[in-house]
């Protein structure tokens, strides 16, 4: 595990524990703990000195973040992963195993994005959740799409629970819609839900007729093959101008990195220096950003493009 430095202001907070290694989804499945492991090995590099701090999640034995899954997901599922993983491990769906710690992992990665929440409102400052398993696709009912817990969602509805906390924002840019997320939140007039995804892609939901009970979901399908010279405009033109007039008290973004041109998962042709650019456009809705890691399954392109996004964030 890496050492906490010593607390400090203008640094960005990395929430990160090598119990997220443990989640182990058998050989050969591409949302692994390498994943973890080359982002790390990027973020230990001498430049980082100094702009990072790097903070353990509570322990479970600390804070027992089931009160909060069970916002956003039905008990008789909880319990269910809980069997899963109790009996050695089993699947979800096709695509989500669960191994004998699976569980545990799992609700240390709701605890990690809880203490995100503290951390940004806290300092007004990014943090970034370096957690696994990712969390978008998990509906209320069931996990799916490599997704145990919907990790952002339940940050979402946590922070709505903090003093001055009136409404909250979800940007998702990872290359699958967040299902999971929409579902969970889409009925709330407190959160708004946006997302840039591959269509046609998994898991098949998030169409632009899509927009919630309160006009709260902004879906902007993207087609294969679509580098920065598409996704700019929509964030200029669409992304941005949707979270400004929602006037978010905090914004949540799913990080995924599989719009990545190396990503093995999808069409995309994205670079991983423009999610600097994504990260620039966030500063410009609000200063308390809340990133946490989703998707991204080529390993150096997924670590570029983290350090990119950090690299936008103010290092004073």
């Amino acid at each position: 595990m890496i050492s906490d430095p010593e607390h400090g202001g203008g640094m960005t907070s990395i929430i990160y524990s090598d119990v997220f290694l443990q989640h182990d989804t058998g050989l050969g499945h591409p949302e692994c703990a390498d994943r973890l492991r080359a982002v790390v090995q990027q973020l230990q590099t001498e430049r980082w000195v100094g702009r990072l701090r790097w903070q353990s999640p509570t322990a479970l034995e600390q804070r027992d973040p089931s009160p909060w899954i069970l916002m956003a997901h039905d008990a008789a599922y909880l319990e269910k992963v809980g069997a899963i993983a109790g009996q050695g491990g089993g699947f979800l769906d096709p695509d989500t195993p669960l191994s004998r710690a699976s569980h545990e992992v799992a609700r240390l990665a709701v605890n990690a994005w809880l203490d995100g929440v503290d951390a940004v409102l806290g300092k007004h400052q990014p943090a970034f959740v370096l957690a696994r398993p990712p969390g978008h696709h998990a509906l209320p009912h069931q996990g799916m799409g490599f997704c145990v817990f919907a990790n952002a969602a339940i940050a979402a509805l946590y922070a709505l629970t903090q003093p001055g906390i009136k409404r909250v924002a979800i940007l998702d840019w990872d290359v699958h819609h967040g299902n999971g997320t929409q579902a969970i939140v889409q009925d709330s007039p407190q959160i708004c839900y946006c997302s840039l995804h591959q269509s046609p892609a998994y898991p098949g939901t998030g169409a632009a007729a899509e927009t919630g009970r309160y006009n709260n979901v902004l879906n902007i399908p993207m087609r294969p093959g679509s580098t920065i010279a598409e996704y700019a405009p929509q964030f200029e033109q669409k992304v941005v101008p949707f979270l400004q007039a929602f006037r978010p008290d905090l914004l949540i973004v799913s990080a995924g990195y599989d719009a990545n041109q190396r990503d093995p998962l999808a069409n995309m042709r994205l670079q991983p220096s423009d999610y600097g650019r994504f990260m620039a456009h966030c500063l410009e809705v609000t200063p308390k950003v809340l990133l946490g890691l989703e998707g991204g399954y080529d390993f150096d392109s997924l670590a570029e493009s983290v350090e990119a996004t950090l690299l936008a964030c103010p290092a004073t």
